[in-house]
């Protein structure tokens, strides 16, 4: 792996914890500070690709399942955008599961992506809601994680679960992945229920050895708007309060990693 290239996965295997807002927007934060940064989109859903304003015609458009099929190398699948370079996924990434069940399966990605790294500062990669053979391979391609996580109790019971998934590529696959931390999102100061669950998260990343950020990323309704206008929240509205706090959560990351 290239040493200068930096891989993160934003990773929780709970749906709608603001994995794709996380992965457009710290793409969006790192290229404001002039690094190069490539965005790969591994969920089937392909929410990544929408939201960073990329073609996703697969008629005429390669995506990371042909990637990761061997069917095109790549450096042939990468779109450029107004936000970052970007590898789109769709709904046949799927089958992925049925498809690879050869040895060797957690390393399709680490292998396909190795061919890029020279050209990129940060890789970000955008996992699928669940611990399958896709995160895994997001895992062992990676060098750090960062979870993104809402403010609610159901979001805390899954973070374990990750968290031996992690311990079990570190042993296997990847002995150098680490958890770079974290991140709660759609966070809301003032209630009492928010500043709770960030007294629970402190302690449950403690007992497991993790740590949270201490950037939180407040709720905004800009969000979503900013993704269905496939324009990236630092860009769309730069004084919002999430805005902000991206650009904060970005600063903190690269101090960590």
């Amino acid at each position: 792996m290239s040493s200068s290239c930096k891989v993160i996965a934003i990773s929780n295997q709970k749906g709608g914890v603001g994995k794709t807002t996380t992965t457009c927007n710290l793409a969006a934060g790192l290229k404001e500070k002039g690094y190069r940064v490539l965005a790969v989109d591994l969920d089937p859903q392909g929410n990544l690709g929408f939201s960073i304003g990329a073609d996703l015609d697969i008629d005429i458009r390669a995506t990371i399942y042909d990637v990761l099929k061997s069917s095109i190398p790549a450096r042939l699948a990468i779109q450029k955008t107004g936000t970052v370079d970007v590898i789109i996924s769709n709904i046949l990434l799927s089958s992925i599961e049925l498809e690879f069940t050869g040895t060797g399966r957690e390393y399709l990605l680490k292998e396909a992506l190795q061919s890029v790294l020279e050209y990129y500062d940060y890789v970000l990669l955008d996992t699928p809601p669940n611990l399958g053979i896709l995160t895994i391979n997001a895992f062992t391609a990676a060098d750090s994680i960062v979870i993104p996580m809402v403010s609610d109790i159901f979001s805390l019971q899954g973070i374990a679960q990750l968290s031996e998934t992690v311990e079990r590529v570190k042993k296997s696959c990847n002995s150098h992945l680490s958890v770079a931390g974290i991140l709660l999102t759609s966070f809301n100061p003032r209630t009492h229920l928010a500043r709770e669950i960030r007294g629970t998260a402190e302690l449950i990343s403690r007992d497991l050895n993790l740590s949270l950020f201490d950037s939180s990323i407040r709720r905004s309704v800009l969000v979503s708007e900013a993704q269905s206008l496939q324009i990236n929240l630092l860009n769309y509205a730069p004084k919002n309060n999430a805005a902000k706090d991206y650009r904060q959560f970005t600063d903190e990351l690269l101090s960590r990693i």
